[in-house]
């Protein structure tokens, strides 16, 4: 998925539809937003696709100068790899750790082994404890096993491999933003 450039357009679509929701939103003060991105150096990003993954879709509020920054399914949260890379990498693993699949794909990207086993750590320590994950664990039945995250969760969503992806994608864009709060998941449950 990462060397098809129309699915990563696919994903700026999305994140660009999550940008005009949030402008759209306003800030709390009632103020205008006005676009001030992030810029971002990902990993794990096709050459061809590296100008359209330059930046994080943001906003800053023109009275009180607060920042709104948009669901992503492109980033997960500040790391340094796409989503998409996280989520590939660490979904060919095993609940005992690494295997030649998930390894391969962190080679492939450039992904130290060490990251490879922050990122499984944080998917089965971590990411259960968010506000995402507690407020739609219940809706995976029968319970989704957090050992297995995410390959678990990406057996989850029906469709072809790429309809897949892309909806677990969108499912974890909540958790994108600062703590993945509740607001975060309101806006999920919204949609």
């Amino acid at each position: 998925m990462l060397q098809h450039p129309k699915f990563l357009t696919l994903l700026l679509r999305i994140d660009h539809e999550f940008a005009a929701q949030c402008r759209a939103d306003g800030c709390r003060c009632g103020g205008d937003l006005h676009r001030a991105d992030y810029p971002r150096k990902p990993r794990g990003c096709p050459p061809s696709m590296r100008g359209d993954c330059s930046s994080r879709l943001s906003f800053c509020c023109a009275v009180c100068r607060k920042r709104a920054t948009s669901l992503s399914v492109r980033f997960l949260g500040r790391r340094v790899y796409l989503a998409l890379a996280v989520v590939l990498a660490s979904a060919s693993r095993t609940g005992s750790g690494s295997t030649p699949t998930s390894v391969r794909v962190a080679t492939e990207l450039g992904v130290a082994r060490q990251t490879l086993q922050r990122w499984q750590a944080w998917w089965i320590e971590q990411f259960p404890l968010t506000p995402l994950w507690r407020a739609t664990c219940a809706r995976f039945m029968p319970p989704a096993d957090v050992a297995r995250f995410p390959g678990a969760l990406l057996e989850r969503f029906e469709g072809s491999p790429a309809n897949s992806l892309m909806r677990l994608l969108v499912f974890l864009s909540p958790v994108t933003l600062r703590g993945g709060g509740a607001a975060a998941v309101e806006v999920f449950e919204a949609r």
